[in-house]
């Protein structure tokens, strides 16, 4: 067995871009950016209303009451408006082009109109309620560097840039192999004696789409080796990371790696000296990645969220780093000691503190829906208490 961090730099170390490629801005969302992005020209690229209101010159308001006639009316979209007269002013409503020559807006509420005249019975204060040319970004400037993620703030970003089109880093298209005979699809497993849900996929597939990567298809496999060798080469045939659920233990019927086996199998690594998840492993076949995840729910989502989290978020172009975020916090509860390996424990936050769960098993489901943050404990760790400091991670 190796330990913790050598199996997650060996992780890290296979986690790189798969490639990139153009597409339009509208299919872009939640991708990472593979080239950065620049504005096209300046935003905004004239000057622009801020509110609704009045544009005038702000020597014309240096007596007050001033009346002066409406010489306009201007409306966001409107081509360039005339210069404003001294003495006039115009009316104008927000995202408007500001006419030359004026230099405030002055808000509706504080005007009043009469005979076609704007009446301002006193000195408008505070904010000239202008946009200045190119106040918000200039032509040329970077607004998104590679390796961002291009999230809904992002989008309005790369939009605002005026590029229709953008270079991303390619998506690694994932594969779920579930093992196990006595797995079926939900909703039919209180029909079919002996038989449990498949529960793993789905929350497997769930890590994928978080994580950059592409569901291509779930599939369970009888525990047959041909059947599983069949499934195996599809798989590999289409998918750059093949994830096998199950079968990684010693049993008399446990295929896992052994279904590879023809595509030339070379571990990456074979077992971690962590609980949950011993049986954890990571190889390549035929170019591919495969990741071994355990059968049990909670050792199969803990591991996928260390190792599997991590290549795909390499793959996708994140790099392993954002996958591994560790950070400091305080127990709000008392852990137990730990044994001969290294220990994930499930955790949630609760006013900002970490707070345990009695249930520790690893077949245990419904503390997952509960579990945001794993704990992270060194082996042979003695107890811990409220207040002391542990190290977690994003669940």
């Amino acid at each position: 067995m190796i330990t913790l961090e050598e199996a997650l730099l060996r992780t890290a170390a296979q986690a790189r871009p798969l490639g990139r490629e153009v597409i339009g801005i509208d299919q872009a969302g939640e991708r990472i950016l593979a080239e950065a992005i620049t504005a096209r020209g300046q935003a905004p690229r004239v000057a622009l209303s801020a509110m609704d209101g009045y544009a005038v010159r702000e020597v014309d308001l240096a007596d007050v009451p001033a009346r002066m006639p409406i010489a306009a009316t201007i409306f966001a979209g409107a081509a360039s408006p005339a210069a404003l007269e001294r003495g006039t002013c115009a009316r104008i409503f927000t995202g408007a082009p500001v006419p030359d020559g004026a230099d405030r807006v002055v808000i509706q509420e504080i005007v009043r109109t009469e005979d076609g005249l704007a009446v301002f019975e006193e000195r408008p204060s505070g904010g000239r309620h202008i946009r200045s040319a190119g106040s918000d970004f200039q032509a040329g400037a970077e607004l998104l560097q590679a390796g961002r993620r291009l999230g809904p703030r992002e989008m309005v970003v790369a939009a605002a840039a005026d590029r229709d089109r953008v270079c991303v880093y390619l998506r690694p298209r994932v594969t779920v192999l579930s093992t196990g005979d006595e797995l079926v699809e939900p909703g039919r497993a209180l029909e079919v004696e002996g038989t449990i849900p498949d529960s793993v996929s789905f929350g497997v597939a769930g890590l994928v789409h978080a994580w950059g990567g592409q569901m291509v298809r779930r599939q369970r496999v009888a525990d047959v080796p041909s059947a599983l060798e069949a499934a195996a080469g599809a798989a590999l045939a289409d998918a750059e990371v093949v994830v096998v659920t199950g079968g990684a233990s010693v049993g008399e019927r446990d295929f896992a790696r052994a279904m590879f086996a023809s595509a030339g199998l070379e571990e990456i690594f074979t077992k971690v000296a962590i609980k949950p998840g011993k049986p954890v492993w990571m190889a390549r076949a035929g170019g591919r990645y495969v990741v071994g995840l355990p059968g049990n729910p909670t050792s199969a989502m803990v591991t996928a969220r260390l190792f599997l989290a991590t290549l795909l978020s390499g793959l996708a172009g994140r790099g392993p780093a954002a996958a591994l975020a560790w950070r400091d916090a305080t127990l709000a509860t008392p852990l137990g000691a730990v044994g001969p390996r290294e220990t994930l424990e499930r955790a949630r936050l609760v006013d900002g503190r970490v707070a345990g769960f009695d249930n520790s098993d690893s077949g245990a489901q419904a503390a997952l829906a509960k579990a945001d943050v794993l704990i992270r404990r060194p082996a042979s760790a003695p107890e811990a208490a409220p207040g002391d400091r542990v190290q977690i991670l994003d669940f």
